[in-house]
């Protein structure tokens, strides 16, 4: 059943129309660039359907997702269960419903989708003060690659509590889903987003979050599964000393579209952030896709900021597409800076492991294994290392067969 297409806080966040790329032939003004520039509004019809010419579609195969243009009739593709952590799942919030809407922008016609399409959105609350021990962990499990669902998810950790929430992605599906993140003062939170889809799903997703003063927020995406899967993180550190982790990994097969606009706002004063995404790509058309925005505002003094994409291409046939963005707006920080690097095996890494009698086969296991589990160790989670390990091992297995 479709929602009403009012947002409770629509009011205060709705900046009118279209993304002004798809207009520039008919209207003739420069298109919007910059991230924090991008127009937002709940309404789906005030995007239209893009056309891969919009600066933030242009990367992206629009006509495999343009099953996720129009709101779920059904809305039943996806299978939500709590595997463990169940008790911190909240009342369902509606359109209306504080916090939904306390952080979320719909930027895109997916995002507005998912907004609407969602009668009673998922929250998971973390009470004052606790910390949770063991990861939260959901399941969403797609039912068939012809079903359709839209989602909004809330996850919001109250003053100074500590947890870690595991949003894992399995079956197929077509989905459009929102997780909106909500990190109060003095909280640590981790949002993990872990997608092993199977070939055929397809998967569009914003995470919108803000981190309050002395607040952290780790979060991670992790993509080997989906034939289109576009998980877009953006992150507002908005109080004093709050700090912001990004970090992604992925590992496109042929066919695959693996990808994720990655936004980080220095809002509030001495606030620190650090980007990190690394992907492996291989066989014929596997197309990896990363854009990384950073924006130090004009009041965050003694930011201290750095974003990072690292590729590897292991097999000809593979692209993948690196691009990152940073606008400062005061002069008194700390430390700024970016970078991105795609390219195959290091000669000297492999000539030197096979020197001391490693076969050429393993040498480059070892390569991709070092440059992947950077990541994975990051984490924290002792039983997803172990899983997501293993599913690097099964990708290098196919790439070597």
């Amino acid at each position: 059943m479709a929602a009403s297409t009012t947002a409770p806080s629509e009011a205060q966040h709705t900046n009118a129309h279209i993304d002004p790329a798809a207009q520039v032939a008919d209207a003739g003004f420069v298109p919007v660039q910059t991230r924090s520039e991008r127009p937002h509004s709940f309404d789906p019809a005030d995007f239209g359907s893009p056309t891969g010419r919009e600066v933030n579609w242009k990367h992206t195969p629009v006509a495999q997702l343009a099953p996720l243009f129009t709101i779920a009739t059904a809305n039943d593709g996806v299978d939500v269960t709590f595997v463990s952590g169940g008790e911190y799942a909240a009342s369902g919030l509606k359109a209306g419903d504080a916090p939904r809407g306390e952080v979320f922008l719909a930027e895109d016609v997916t995002a507005a989708v998912a907004w609407q399409g969602s009668t009673d959105a998922l929250h998971v609350r973390i009470p004052r003060e606790e910390e949770v021990a063991e990861p939260i962990l959901v399941a969403l499990t797609g039912l068939g690659s012809d079903r359709r669902a839209d989602a909004h998810i809330v996850i919001e950790a109250l003053e100074h509590s500590a947890a870690t929430v595991v949003l894992q992605h399995k079956g197929s599906a077509q989905y459009a889903q929102n997780v909106e993140i909500i990190v109060r003062d003095g909280a640590k939170l981790t949002v993990v987003s872990v997608q092993q889809w199977d070939d055929d799903a397809v998967h569009a997703a914003a995470h919108q979050a803000r981190v309050g003063a002395d607040a952290t927020l780790k979060h991670f995406v992790v993509s080997f599964g989906g034939g289109v899967v576009r998980v877009n993180p953006s992150v507002e550190l908005a109080g004093s000393g709050s700090e912001g982790y990004l970090y992604g990994l992925s590992y496109a097969d042929a066919g695959q579209h693996l990808e994720s606009q990655v936004y980080l706002h220095h809002k509030g004063p001495h606030t620190k952030g650090d980007v990190l995404y690394k992907g492996a790509l291989q066989g014929q058309s596997a197309h990896s896709v990363w854009i990384g925005d950073v924006l130090i505002g004009a009041d965050a003094t003694g930011t201290d900021s750095y974003e990072a994409n690292r590729n590897l291409v292991l097999t000809e046939g593979a692209r993948a597409d690196s691009i990152p963005n940073l606008e400062i707006e005061t002069g008194d920080i700390l430390g700024a800076g970016h970078a991105s690097a795609t390219g195959r095996f290091d000669d000297e890494q492999l000539f030197y492991l096979q020197a001391r009698g490693i076969t050429e086969e393993e040498a480059r296991r070892l390569v991709v294994l070092g440059f992947l589990t950077d990541i994975v160790q990051r984490l924290g989670i002792p039983a997803l290392e172990t899983e997501l390990l293993a599913a690097i091992e099964t990708e290098l297995a196919e790439v070597s067969a």
